[in-house]
């Protein structure tokens, strides 16, 4: 039997969402005590942590990057519109919980960012208390930026990330995608940005440290 924790802190959310599992035969973790939460979690040892990021104490972004440098559980990020009882929506997040049961056990799948993370497995983009689906090669390009953890990435290794292939670079190809990237990144409001280091590559930056490329 699958274990599943639940890292919420409104006890009628926790509640809906632990009964909803346990009818689905998952056996449930409900975290309560809201201290040392990332010890709590690596007690219990769950297949999957299904998390709020709005968390009293400790931020559901820094709980990730905890948990990250400790264990390899997939994180499952919470949506507002799941809290609904609405059949259709407990059906949508148990659907979402088997596909990650299924395709990522064992692996660790969000990588943090200044203010927002993203799913590697499926390009979406939780900021500011919503969640956006990005277009695959923005969500390959962001994912080789913060895996880098702010280092200059060459623009060998973006096309290797976006085509595949370190046998040719096509500069405007690669132009069109960071800039469609950089568009998205402003219109989301993100504190980093994507900047050129001439003649090396790109690095993902903070606003005030680099210039808007």
């Amino acid at each position: 039997m699958k274990r599943i924790a639940i890292v919420e802190d409104e006890r009628f959310m926790r509640e809906e969402l632990s009964d909803l599992l346990k009818k689905a035969g998952y056996a449930v973790d409900e975290i309560t005590v809201f201290d040392d939460v990332a010890g709590q979690l690596l007690s219990c040892a769950p297949d999957l942590i299904l998390l709020d990021l709005n968390l009293p104490g400790e931020s559901g972004f820094s709980l990730c990057r905890t948990l990250k440098r400790q264990s390899s559980v997939p994180v499952l990020v919470l949506r507002a519109d799941e809290y609904l009882t609405k059949p259709c929506r407990g059906e949508r997040l148990l659907a979402r919980i088997r596909n990650v049961l299924k395709r990522f056990e064992g692996r660790g799948n969000l990588l943090e960012g200044t203010g927002y993370l993203l799913d590697r497995q499926t390009y979406t983009l939780y900021i500011q208390g919503r969640s956006v689906l990005l277009p695959k090669n923005q969500g390959k390009l962001l994912e080789v930026f913060l895996l880098h953890g702010g280092e200059t990435v060459p623009k060998e290794e973006l096309c290797l990330a976006l085509w595949g292939t370190t046998e040719y670079i096509d500069e405007n190809a690669l132009q069109v995608n960071l800039t469609r990237m950089k568009k998205t990144m402003a219109g989301l409001g993100m504190a980093q940005q994507i900047v050129p280091m001439r003649g090396v590559g790109y690095r993902l930056v903070a606003k005030e440290d680099g210039n808007e490329a």
